[in-house]
């Protein structure tokens, strides 16, 4: 892709530009802020909850809008500056599937407990468990149940997703560029678990950092060589930050 082409950078949160104790890096920080500097603008894409994805946009001073809770909510900045935030996410489907899991869970495993995270009262299209249980189980419980439900559900390895299925990163990061006058096809993306491949796929260039899954490494066309935010100054620096 060429450089000049990039019109603005599309970057996770947790393990991207942060470290391995949830820290975000000060690298990272200080290179978004220079591209922001020269006019490249950074959207934030997370599985965490809004005002989290907020307050994180808000610290580094990011202007490209946000995608939080794994897309089920996002924030737009139209041609006039104006913020606007929609939910796109099904909350009813998440937590109807939340509550027959649990009851099977109660049920057919009983040395395991499903146990929402901390900050699910704040969460307004999905529910995030504790890492309690394997991932498989609760989709093979899905799988086999008689009544379809709607949802996906994976480990980020900071929590258990159950999402609306109809929502993803990468349709809702389409939804928020689009608002914001460029197309997905200039955007560099930068991740590093599993649930960011939606996300990266859809982005003109795709950026693994070095402790990323070994299958987003399979998708990226740049694997940085440093990890979490040493790994995101690298990228910003190697593809928009140098001859400018």
């Amino acid at each position: 892709m060429n450089k000049s082409k990039i019109k603005a950078i599309a970057v996770d949160i947790d393990g991207t530009i942060t470290d391995s104790n949830r820290k975000i890096c000060i690298s990272a920080i200080e290179a978004i802020r220079a591209a922001e500097k020269i006019g490249i603008p950074t959207i934030i894409v997370t599985g965490n909850i809004f005002f989290y994805a907020t307050a994180t946009a808000t610290l580094i001073g990011t202007t490209g809008g946000i995608v939080a809770e794994n897309g089920g909510v996002i924030s737009e900045v139209d041609s006039e500056g104006i913020e606007k935030i929609k939910v796109l996410g099904n909350f009813q489907k998440t937590a109807k599937a939340f509550k027959y899991l649990d009851s099977e869970v109660k049920k057919k495993y009983k040395d395991y407990e499903l146990k929402k995270v901390d900050d699910s009262e704040s969460r307004l299209s999905e529910i995030a468990i504790y890492r309690t249980i394997d991932e498989k189980i609760l989709k093979n419980i899905l799988k086999e149940s008689p009544e379809k439900f709607s949802v996906e559900v994976y480990d980020t390895q900071f929590a258990i997703h159950i999402t609306d299925i109809n929502v993803n990163k990468g349709s809702s990061l389409e939804t928020v560029a689009k608002k914001s006058g460029f197309n997905v096809d200039e955007i560099m993306g930068i991740g590093d678990s599993e649930n960011d491949i939606e996300f990266l796929k859809v982005c003109g260039l795709k950026v693994a950092v070095a402790n990323a899954d070994k299958i987003l490494k399979e998708t990226a066309d740049y694997v940085c060589k440093n990890e979490y935010g040493d790994g995101v100054k690298e990228a910003i620096e190697k593809f928009i930050l140098k001859g400018n």
